[in-house]
């Protein structure tokens, strides 16, 4: 009797078990055009916010200016800084999945990578607290009445400059991982590995950012090469994936 019963729940069994391992699979490319889509969104919103709201209305020279910018385009500040936020929630996300993408190459590599882009992620989005908060300083609130109109110019002016010095020591953390990112892909045969050794490339650049006097005279080199490199790695993703079977082989080598 305990025979037979065994003979008929061996079935079950199995299918219970093809069927976990399926949806643990969760279909590698599917994984991957999403983690592309959330960059391609992170890229998108980046741009905007900083290029055709912050960079044009903020005047690190000019604390009147940049004042009279902001209070007369209160809505775009807003807007700008409701983006910034969308986009650190975009890439967050992408990270989540990126370690589902690359655990199976090395699980230990995927955790210190994910673990490190977080931190940065962290800074950026605690350093957009001081971007919108110059526009609550500038509003003339009661609070502040004891400070004149040229002092509250200033006080502005310092928080902004306090959020640009915190986004760009977010991007040395995002360098190590961007250089560990890299190598999961170098190493893991089911994507190119011309865009590993290229976001390594990339990440190199953004460690300059960990001593600010190396940063500030390359920056628009390190930009465009990270920008040139993401459009490569999102063009891949959403358009060709991974190759499932040498992913799955990975995973399945991984367990």
């Amino acid at each position: 009797m305990q025979t037979a019963t065994s003979s008929a729940l061996s079935p079950a069994i199995a299918y219970r078990d093809s069927t976990v391992d399926a949806t643990s699979l969760m279909r590698p490319r599917v994984i991957a055009r999403a983690a592309g889509i959330l960059l391609l969104l992170t890229l998108i919103g980046g741009i905007y916010a900083q290029g055709f709201v912050s960079d044009q209305l903020i005047s690190f020279t000019d604390a009147a200016l940049t004042a009279r910018n902001i209070l007369g385009h209160q809505s775009v500040f807003q807007l700008s800084f409701a983006v910034f936020l969308l986009e650190m929630t975009c890439q967050i996300a992408s990270v989540a999945l990126f370690y589902r993408l690359l655990s199976p190459v090395s699980r230990s590599l995927a955790l210190v990578s994910t673990c490190v882009e977080l931190s940065g992620a962290v800074i950026k989005t605690l350093s957009r607290l001081f971007y919108i908060t110059p526009l609550f300083v500038l509003s003339g609130t009661s609070a502040l009445n004891a400070f004149s109109a040229e002092q509250l110019r200033a006080i502005a002016l310092l928080l902004l400059k306090i959020n640009d010095r915190g986004a760009a020591m977010a991007l040395a953390f995002f360098g190590v991982s961007a250089v560990l990112h890299g190598y999961l892909i170098f190493r893991s045969t089911f994507l190119p590995r011309a865009l590993g050794i290229a976001c390594m490339i990339a990440g190199a650049g953004w460690l300059r950012f960990y001593y600010p006097p190396l940063h500030f005279p390359s920056f628009m080199m390190i930009a465009a090469l990270a920008l040139l490199v993401s459009a490569v790695e999102i063009f891949w993703l959403i358009v060709f994936g991974v190759d499932e079977e040498k992913w799955k082989e990975r995973y399945r080598l991984s367990r």
